[in-house]
């Protein structure tokens, strides 16, 4: 069976969990910034190409001003994101704020920090204008329904919460620009960890197309098409990468036939991917604590479904490696799991492994996106540390794990009232 590659050795391993106990999440800085540098070349053809690293995938400081670097942006949700990106020193046109259900207090601290704000509904309209006034440049996200797919993880665009409708998007620009906004941007996102780089071409073209007939229709001009994310990563070991330059070179036939031939205003093209750019750049490494044997084979790790829930949640595949039997035959079934208080507490089921033993150290592949910022505290589990592999090969931590007492701070146990402790 072919394996996935890893930047760091069983040796190399064990040297860090002298110092930092496991489970931890591992990042690889050079992965990160090749694949960020081979996300910009594809698409250096468009003036003012832009990636808004959506930071939910993995929201640490360090990894984003990694990528900042690399000139890119940040794509926030919350309140709490964009106080990151605050702390961060960014601000402005390099801060894209996509949300839904938004309150006042976001959209004021988005207008606060010149944030591009980008809409989910025609209502918000209103809400925004009142609550923190209309910016000079407003985006909307488009939903296109029955147009396009969607897929297992983000479900159909006809049963999505996120965005407007086609209509709504005509009648949206119209009511901007008769209250004297000037600049306009659309986005669209329909699918997650998708591996086909037609969809997204397909995808591309749809938003083109509608950007060309709201232009001739309202007389405006469009600065930007934020072409979302959804990018996949080859999870499997038989899957491919997303070919980045076919991708692009079909996106910029689109933007030559519908754009440039259309006499249209130069567009900038942005995505706000998370998944690629840092997913298979990080790794959660884990102790067997225990071998079962019942009706199955159970390899019970120091790690839970609170590290990593993305198998518990999708059913979603993570290749594992067992350190230091890399070379050996995968001819024993194990279910691996956690010790939550949960049957679907599995990191995989039926997985064909080396005949691995306690202690041994479990790498689960793929966890630099969704993971360690999907972690929670059922049953009192402590989020892990994360630890980046620098270039030079040195490691630093880049979050502390939690303690206990991190758990208990927003508790008070000395004055309860109406309670005798």
């Amino acid at each position: 069976m072919k394996r996935k590659k890893l930047p760091f050795t069983k040796e190399q391993i064990e040297k860090i969990i002298s110092e930092y106990p496991t489970p931890f999440h591992l990042y690889d800085e050079n992965g990160i910034i090749e694949y960020a540098q081979k996300f910009n070349q594809a698409f250096q053809w468009n003036q003012g190409f832009k990636e808004y690293y959506a930071i939910k995938a993995a929201p640490n400081p360090f990894l984003m001003k990694i990528l900042r670097n690399q000139g890119f942006g940040i794509d926030c949700s919350s309140l709490t994101e964009l106080v990151l990106t605050e702390k961060l020193g960014m601000k402005g046109e390099e801060i894209m704020f996509t949300s839904n259900d938004t309150t006042a207090e976001e959209f004021q601290k988005a207008r606060d920090l010149g944030a591009i704000i980008n809409l989910d509904d025609i209502s918000h309209i209103g809400f925004l204008e009142k609550h923190a006034g209309l910016p000079d440049l407003v985006c909307f996200r488009y939903n296109p329904g029955a147009l396009k797919d969607g897929n297992i993880i983000i479900g159909n665009p006809e049963d999505s919460k996120y965005g407007f409708t086609r209509e709504q998007l005509f009648e949206g620009y119209k009511i901007l620009k008769d209250k004297g906004v000037k600049r306009f941007g659309i986005h669209t996102m329909v699918a997650s960890n998708e591996l086909d780089p037609d969809y997204f071409i397909e995808t591309a073209e749809i938003v083109l197309e509608l950007i060309a007939e709201i232009s001739k229709e309202l007389n405006i001009s469009f600065e930007f098409a934020n072409l979302g994310g959804g990018i996949g990563i080859p999870y499997k070991n038989e899957h491919k990468p997303v070919d980045l330059e076919f991708m692009s070179g079909g996106i910029k036939n689109l933007y030559t036939k519908i754009i440039t031939e259309n006499g249209l205003k130069p567009l900038k093209i942005f995505f706000e991917s998370g998944r690629a750019i840092t997913g298979p750049f990080g790794y959660l490494i884990s102790t067997v604590l225990h071998i079962k044997e019942t009706y199955k084979k159970y390899i019970g790790l120091d790690a839970s479904m609170h590290n990593l829930m993305r198998p518990a949640l999708y059913g979603a595949y993570h290749h594992i490696t067992v350190l230091g039997k890399e070379g050996q035959l995968c001819n024993k079934k194990y279910d691996v799991t956690g010790s939550l208080c949960e049957n679907n507490d599995k990191f995989a089921i039926n997985r064909l492994l080396p005949e691995t033993n306690q202690g041994d150290l479990v790498v689960i592949h793929d966890t630099g996106a969704h993971g360690h910022s999907m972690g929670f505290n059922y049953n009192g589990k402590l989020r892990s540390a994360e630890l980046l592999l620098r270039k030079n090969g040195e490691v630093v931590q880049i979050r502390r794990a939690e303690t206990i007492d991190d758990h208990f701070i927003t508790l008070d146990f000395e004055s309860l009232p109406g309670f005798s402790v």
